[in-house]
């Protein structure tokens, strides 16, 4: 079974959170309705602004943790290579 590691964004440059499922978009539709993590309702943490797909769910976990000891700057660097504008991709995502 495959798996997703994703950034959210309450905005361009603010507030960021890393997660990992196995159903991207259902994962991003229950942090846009309030039922995902309780950091990313308190801060309103819901845009889908980067993301990575993996064919095994090992893999994207073993992904997940390592994004999170990254730098600030290291995950910004990241998400503006893939999204320059910060786009919400739940907005075009195609599932």
């Amino acid at each position: 079974m495959g798996g997703h590691v994703y950034i959210l964004a309450s905005r361009p440059y603010g507030t960021l959170y890393v997660g990992v499922t196995s159903d991207l978009s259902r994962r991003v539709w229950e942090h846009r309705e309030g039922m995902g993590s309780l950091f990313c309702r308190k801060y309103g943490v819901h845009r889908l602004v980067y993301y990575e797909e993996f064919d095994d769910i090992t893999l994207a976990i073993h992904r997940e943790k390592r994004l999170k000891h990254y730098p600030r700057r290291w995950k910004i660097n990241l998400i503006e290579a893939m999204n320059p504008t910060w786009a919400d991709f739940y907005e075009t995502w195609n599932c």
